[in-house]
């Protein structure tokens, strides 16, 4: 990995960080929060949406380029699933459980919450929201984090409408699923204090504890997004969308900077050659007899073969601008998003099909000369128009240097093109929900997850890892509720983390489990009907057979506390078996009988109590 000098370079990071926040139902309706499995849906409609004006009558520039291509968008519906999401009916008001969460984490943000919260309309036309557009409205600002370089401020916190998930890729266009759409979502954004790709990852793990830290917003896949701002000081501004892992923000933004720097150079080279880009050509007769699978494919379905001469770009189309990833996959980038599934360049030529005497006459068509390349894309005439014009336009925005866009981050922690980057004329004021006055006296200050590990360990007894396991566990709360019913602290605490990771990896589907599962569980424990031993059969017998309830479940496996008697008649029963061994080994026997013991009572009774009894019994026989 090449280093670089950040502040040399003039390095500038930001952070938006997107959270969904565990409500019970959406922001503007009284729909729940769970997802639902695409197979349950219970009807499909389709919508096709077109960017709109601004008030001063300006159209976003992002908008326009995704209303470019025309497609059709598809929407699975449940039956939890009401006319706001579908837009047949006006919002609702905001959620009053969604404002509070925004607030504790404001003020965990040490932010200063406004006096009243508009809501707002965001264009967004690519299929996400129903609407064409997405609800947000503004709650504090002016707050920070603190980092081992310094602090960095925290501009704005957001509360916003989640979108649809993308379901699935159609020949038409998108399928959605609106289960997700509505889910309240918090957007925090920090300012451009950020100087190095660690600093940007500690600042988002530092505001991923503290949301943690409120206990009241989801886990898992695809709940929490962090968006990442880069520039260099001779660069631009990049947006960079979707990072999922706090694992990949230091590399994403090393990355970038490394991009950032690559094109700069070759700007630098473009213009040293008097580079130029040349008009659109349609070649079709060059490749009438080719045995390229892709190209021949295309124009045997009345297709059409679109060329551009790049002038001075030779050599440079193949630049590495990030791990695996070039200045021809930049252009590719740009055909992919107006329809057409990627192109040819000559710095890769011949190859795929395409032969050294079609090159030649790929270069000839296009009036190529020695210094320059030529892109190329074969698809229908519409899209390959389309494509090969935004090639072009790629290609004369890198003779300038770094364009400013919207990026979408890889799982290779690189980045791809999105879209441009929005402005101001996305957003408009909602009028269908009327403004709120947020209270921030109403909430109080959560317990940081730190503190907890603290608190865990001198209130609780519990050891350093377990009490970290716990506090930073997706079932945290699970576990406060579970020693608020009685249930001792450390029974609670390897309930929720140990033992549920070693059913896991004995194959139980712990998945099925959810959380009434677990509370009904420690109202057993805490009543003294169920022992210690019998959590983890009980919990595999739950996660097999998910509707029953806790009792029911123990019920029909035989579980529950053993009595006295009932253990003392179990113990004398193995230990008369054993009778040989008793007087043979005396107390010896003890380890090979206790196992026996245990087996008898089949997790009805705690291990302490068998021990004892079972040492009674030998010592009486012995």
């Amino acid at each position: 990995m090449t280093d670089y000098d950040y502040d040399e370079l003039g390095l500038v990071a930001g952070l938006e960080i997107h959270q969904q926040l565990d409500t019970e139902t959406k922001l503007f309706c009284e729909c729940p929060t769970a997802v639902r499995d695409p197979e349950e849906h219970t009807r499909m409609f389709t919508r096709y949406l077109h960017p709109t004006k601004s008030e001063l009558g300006e159209i976003d520039a992002a908008a326009l380029e995704e209303s470019r291509v025309e497609r059709e968008f598809e929407y699975l519906s449940y039956d939890t699933t009401c006319l706001v999401e579908e837009d047949d009916e006006p919002p609702r008001r905001v959620d009053s459980e969604a404002l509070e969460v925004t607030m504790e984490i404001a003020q965990l943000l040490d932010m200063s919450v406004v006096d009243q919260a508009h809501v707002m309309r965001k264009i967004v036309v690519d299929g996400s929201n129903t609407t064409g557009f997405q609800r947000t409205m503004l709650v504090a600002t002016d707050g920070a984090v603190e980092t081992d370089d310094g602090p960095v401020g925290v501009e704005d916190i957001m509360l916003e409408e989640e979108s649809a998930q993308r379901v699935a890729e159609t020949d038409a266009g998108v399928r959605y699923s609106l289960d997700r759409l509505g889910i309240p979502l918090v957007e925090i954004g920090t300012h451009p204090d950020i100087r190095s790709p660690e600093q940007a990852q500690e600042a988002a793990e530092r505001i991923g504890m503290l949301l943690r830290s409120t206990g009241r917003v989801k886990r898992g896949l695809g709940t929490i997004r962090q968006d990442v701002n880069v520039s260099i000081a001779d660069g631009a501004r990049v947006e960079i969308k979707g990072v999922q892992s706090l694992d990949d923000i230091a590399d994403i933004v090393h990355n970038e900077v490394g991009r950032q720097v690559e094109l700069l150079d070759i700007a630098d080279e473009l213009r040293a050659r008097d580079a130029s880009v040349g008009e659109p050509r349609d070649v079709s007769d060059v490749f009438a007899d080719t045995d390229s699978g892709v190209i021949q494919g295309a124009l045997s379905g009345d297709g059409a073969a679109m060329a551009i001469r790049l002038g001075g770009f030779d050599g440079l189309v193949g630049r590495e601008l990030q791990p695996d990833r070039r200045l021809g996959t930049e252009l590719a980038d740009h055909a992919i998003r107006h329809g057409a599934g990627g192109i040819f360049h000559t710095d890769e030529l011949p190859a795929y099909g395409v032969t050294g005497e079609e090159v030649r006459a790929l270069r000839e068509a296009v009036g190529a000369g020695p210094e320059d390349a030529v892109a190329l894309v074969a698809d229908d005439p519409g899209t390959a128009e389309l494509a090969i014009e935004a090639v072009a336009d790629r290609a004369r925005t890198a003779i300038e240097g770094v364009p400013e866009e919207t990026r979408d981050a890889t799982e290779e922690a690189t980045t791809r093109y999105l879209r441009p980057l929005p402005g101001a004329a996305r957003m408009y004021p909602e009028t269908d929900v009327p403004p709120v006055e947020p209270d921030p006296t109403e909430v109080e200050t959560p317990e940081l997850l730190t503190e907890k590990v603290d608190r865990y360990q001198s209130e609780y007894g519990l050891d350093e890892g377990l009490a970290e396991q716990v506090a930073y566990g997706r079932r945290m709360p699970l576990f406060e509720r579970a020693v608020e019913m009685g249930v001792d602290p450390t029974l609670a605490a390897s309930t929720v983390e140990s033992t549920l990771t070693e059913l896991r990896r004995d194959g139980v589907p712990v998945e099925h489990l959810d959380d009434r599962h677990f509370e009904e569980l420690f109202a057993l424990l805490a009543a003294g009907e169920l022992a210690t031993e019998g959590v983890p059969e009980l919990l595999t017998a739950l996660a097999e057979a998910p509707d029953l309830s806790a009792r029911e479940a123990a019920e029909r496996e035989g579980l529950g506390s053993a009595g006295e008697d009932e253990v003392r008649e179990a113990v004398r029963a193995v230990v008369e078996r054993n009778q040989s061994q008793v007087e043979e080994e005396g107390m010896g026997a003890f380890s090979a009988l206790m196992g026996e013991c245990m087996g008898a009572l089949r997790g009805k009774a705690d291990g302490d109590v068998v021990s004892d009894v079972l040492r009674e019994e030998i010592q009486k026989r012995a």
